[in-house]
């Protein structure tokens, strides 16, 4: 088959705007829905005690309400004409799913960290949900209009300039492409967020599994034991679980033993045979339930603790992966396993991934997908970033975006050539971002009108965890 030059490559970029003009993208289309229903329906199937502490994280603010509704987003933006320039997309690109952490080599890197929603769909839908999130933010902060508007617009003109450097790059330059602590360092354009990013890796060189093994876990004389802190973390069949007799039936005994003998067993064989070795110098310790995000509340997440012969020790994660919101409303091929998407997914889009990235299939039907605990990850505070550095956060977070998107998708010249060189389609999110948010709050006062009226019921933390003090 012939390959298609890069002129014809460009042509087809510009001709997606004949689809979907770059001015079309301020429109959020008609939304004559009711937030509620949507809401009930990402609830189902979660380990039911923990619906309510999910709500509860959302009601916070509207920008963690947000955070956990995806599937309100996903249904809205398959409302609206789309590029037709599909690709392999995050599906959940808020500005807190982006992290440092460590590559196997040991490099700190900036990144996308979170595939839960990864999925083929249209580019832009990743650039929206970022958009947004950054209009919703500066809001919760406080921040005005116009610093809101900026914000957008630095973040898609760096996804703009970026993808054209990337249109430029070879298939291999792509693949190598990291965007290190170091690099950030070296581009920073003030001396605060060159000072923030040498705090960022100060702060992740101390996130290590030997600093959650002090925290976390006590040997009682036979094997080592990760303490419950309910409702965050618990033993599933302990004193503290959340977890109703029903749901822990079929978990009890050999059979339970034997089921999670089975799902490992699955999970090795998803690694390549020199991380099996690597894993195999471990024996498994503990396990517990771990509560995670916001989004996540209620999924079926388990922190498992493994030591070494030298009793250093190895925390992994096996996180329920559910079907991905981005898929339902994009009309994508159906998936064999939803571990493996994510996993997959994770691979295609980062720049370095996991080395024991897996996954696996519990007896009951339930696809899980494993990665490390903890690994020198690195999350930002934004609550505390003054204007200028949540302007630089907003532009790396551009820049981590337009690689991910070039390097799983190979189709940097397509997009940068829609895109253009002007500012129309950044103008256009900048918009959409403020109408967007308009929204978010709609459906956030009428989601805490449910939640006061009893329709829903939301519990935070604190209400949760004095359940458990004596």
């Amino acid at each position: 088959m012939k390959a298609s030059t890069i002129a014809e490559r460009e042509a087809r970029g510009r001709a997606a705007r004949e689809k979907s003009k770059r001015s079309s993208h301020r429109t959020v289309g008609e939304l004559q829905r009711d937030p509620l229903p949507l809401l009930k329906e990402s609830s189902e199937g979660r380990v039911q005690n923990l619906v309510p502490l999910r709500y509860g994280r959302m009601a916070v603010s509207p920008f963690t309400f947000f955070r956990g509704t995806a599937i309100l987003q996903a249904h809205d933006l398959s409302k609206v004409h789309d590029t037709g320039l599909v690709m392999p997309i995050c599906g959940d690109g808020h500005l807190m799913n982006f992290g440092g952490f460590a590559t196997p080599e040991r490099q700190l890197v900036f990144d996308l960290n979170d595939f839960d929603e990864v999925s083929v769909g249209p580019f832009e839908w990743d650039l929206k949900r970022l958009a947004a999130s950054l209009v919703i933010a500066a809001r919760h902060m406080r921040l005005s209009r116009g610093t809101a508007e900026d914000l957008v617009m630095t973040a898609i003109g760096e996804y703009r300039n970026r993808m054209a450097q990337y249109a430029q790059c070879g298939a291999l330059d792509l693949w190598y492409e990291r965007i290190t602590f170091d690099r950030m360092a070296d581009t920073a354009l003030t001396p605060e967020r060159r000072r923030a990013v040498r705090r960022g890796m100060e702060k992740a060189a101390s996130r290590t599994h030997e600093s959650l093994f002090e925290k976390m876990a006590e040997h009682d004389g036979h094997r080592w034991v990760i303490r419950d802190a309910p409702p965050a973390l618990f033993h599933v069949l302990g004193a503290n679980t959340l977890f109703t007799e029903e749901e822990t039936e079929v978990l009890k005994g050999a059979h339970g033993h034997k089921m999670l003998d089975s799902m490992w067993s699955d999970y090795v064989k998803t690694i390549s045979h020199d991380r099996r070795e690597l894993l195999a110098h471990f024996g498994v310790q503990d396990i517990v339930f771990k509560v995670v995000g916001v989004g996540s509340v209620g999924t079926r997440c388990m922190a498992v603790l493994l030591v070494d012969h030298m009793g250093k020790p190895l925390f992994l994660q096996m996180k329920e992966a559910r079907p991905s919101v981005i898929a339902r409303y994009c009309k994508t091929p159906p998936v064999k396993h939803q571990g493996e998407r994510v996993v997959q997914g994770q691979r295609m889009l980062q720049a370095a991934s996991d080395i024991f990235l897996g996954w696996t299939t519990s007896p009951l039907g339930r696809h899980y997908y494993f990665r490390q605990l903890r690994d020198m990850k690195l999350s930002a505070n934004i609550e505390l970033f003054d204007t200028d550095l949540l302007t630089g956060y907003a532009q790396l977070c551009g820049w981590v975006m337009a690689r991910a998107h070039a390097k799983a998708s190979g189709q940097a010249v397509e997009v940068s050539a829609y895109i253009g060189r002007g500012d129309q389609f950044a103008e256009a999110l900048a918009a959409y971002a403020a109408s967007y948010a308009d929204q978010v709050e709609r459906d956030y006062d009428a989601f805490i009108k449910a939640c006061r009226s009893g329709v829903l019921q939301a519990r935070s933390d604190e209400d949760m965890a004095a359940d458990f003090r004596v």
